[in-house]
């Protein structure tokens, strides 16, 4: 069965950390590229980066750029969003997907072939 499994995610005051992870099973990562997605509370889901599949490009949506950074370990078919300086505003479900090939697409969700099924991330005093 092909899937992707995401984890990491929790309760985080506001300044705090958190990295997740986004692990494949049945397939192996390095012929796709990874985005991460979220979708905040009563919100339509937005793209929030994007790693090639042989994570020697990376992308960021402005919101996040210099407090999230994407990375991947082919080796252990995992890719891992690192997000740090967490605001109120982060909080939603963070959901991996794959897209096939090298190059990352837009964050249009019909561009992603495989899809995890989501981890909560709540940063809240």
């Amino acid at each position: 069965q092909l899937q992707l499994v995401e984890s990491g995610g929790g309760l985080v005051q506001p300044g705090g950390s958190l990295r997740l992870s986004c692990a494949a099973s049945g397939f192996t990562l390095d012929s796709y590229a990874i985005a991460w997605f979220r979708q905040p509370p009563g919100k339509d889901s937005e793209g929030v980066s994007c790693i090639t599949s042989s994570g020697d490009s990376t992308t960021y949506v402005d919101s996040v750029k210099g407090r999230f950074t994407i990375s991947r370990d082919n080796a252990k078919n995992t890719v891992y969003l690192q997000a740090n300086s967490l605001k109120p505003e982060d909080t939603g479900v963070y959901y991996c997907a794959a897209s096939r090939g090298y190059y990352c697409p837009n964050y249009v969700p019909l561009n992603y072939d495989y899809w995890g099924q989501g981890t909560q991330v709540t940063v809240s005093s």
